[in-house]
C-alpha cells in the first residue's frame, strides 16, 4: 500500500441509507469480530436477527456494504480528530495537539469499540479493507510529522525516531480493544488521563 502523500485525507466510501440500517450494522460487526468476516455469511446475519435475506437486503446491498459502513465509523471520528490536531493555531503548540490527539484517540476507541477492533483486524483482502488500510496509513503519517514537530519545538526528546514513536503511542491506544470493557473498573475519562501522562511524561525531554 502506498500512501497519497497529501494532506488531505482519502476520502471515505459511502453506503446506502436505509430504515433501522444502524441496528443491522450493530449486530454485523458483533458477528464479523466473533466468527471473522470472511466466515459470517448474509445467512448467519439474518438467523441472528430473526429475519430474512430478503429483509436485509431490504436495507443494505451486501455484506461488503457492512464492512465499508462498520470500518467508517471506526474511522471518521479519528480523521476528523486529527484533521483538528493539524490545523495550527494560537496558543497550540504541535506538543499540545499531540497531547490532544492521543487523549481524543481514546475517547473514540472507546466510543467505537466494535468497529476499531473490526478494522484493527483488516488485511487487505478486499477493495474495500485496502480503503480502510490507506486512511489508517495517512493517520500514521500525518501523526509522525506532528511528533516530528513537538521534537523540533523542544518539547520531546530527539533520540527516538519520530515514525517510531507515533505507532508505539497509537500501539497503546489500540492494545484497548482488547481488554477494556464499558462496565468495568475504569471510566473512558481515567483512561485517556492515564495513558497520555504515562505516554508524555516518558517521553518529555529532560535537560541534563
Amino acid at each position: 500500500m502506498t500512501t497519497t502523500g497529501s494532506d488531505e485525507p482519502p476520502r471515505r466510501r459511502r453506503g446506502r441509507p436505509g430504515y433501522d440500517q444502524e441496528a443491522i450494522l450493530r449486530t454485523a460487526v458483533e458477528l464479523f469480530n466473533r466468527k471473522g468476516y470472511d466466515a459470517t455469511s448474509m445467512g448467519d446475519l439474518a438467523k441472528e436477527l430473526g429475519l430474512t435475506k430478503a429483509a436485509i437486503y431490504h436495507h443494505v446491498t451486501s455484506k461488503e456494504q457492512l464492512l465499508s459502513r462498520a470500518l467508517d465509523d471506526a474511522l471518521d471520528e479519528l480523521t476528523a480528530t486529527v484533521t483538528e490536531a493539524l490545523r495550527e493555531r494560537e496558543g497550540a503548540t504541535a506538543y499540545r495537539r499531540l497531547r490532544e490527539v492521543v487523549r481524543h484517540s481514546v475517547e473514540v476507541l472507546v466510543a467505537h469499540q466494535p468497529s476499531v477492533t473490526l478494522l484493527l483486524r483488516v488485511r487487505g483482502n478486499s477493495g474495500v479493507e485496502l480503503a480502510a488500510l490507506e486512511r489508517r496509513r495517512w493517520l500514521d503519517d500525518r501523526l509522525a510529522a506532528l511528533v516530528a514537530d513537538a521534537v523540533k519545538e523542544g518539547a520531546l526528546r530527539d533520540d527516538v525516531p519520530p515514525a517510531l514513536v507515533s505507532r508505539l503511542l497509537f500501539g497503546m491506544v489500540n492494545s484497548l480493544v482488547e481488554w477494556y470493557r464499558a462496565d468495568g473498573v475504569y471510566d473512558p475519562a481515567t483512561v485517556a488521563d492515564t495513558i497520555t501522562t504515562l505516554a508524555f511524561d516518558g517521553l518529555a525531554r529532560h535537560e541534563a
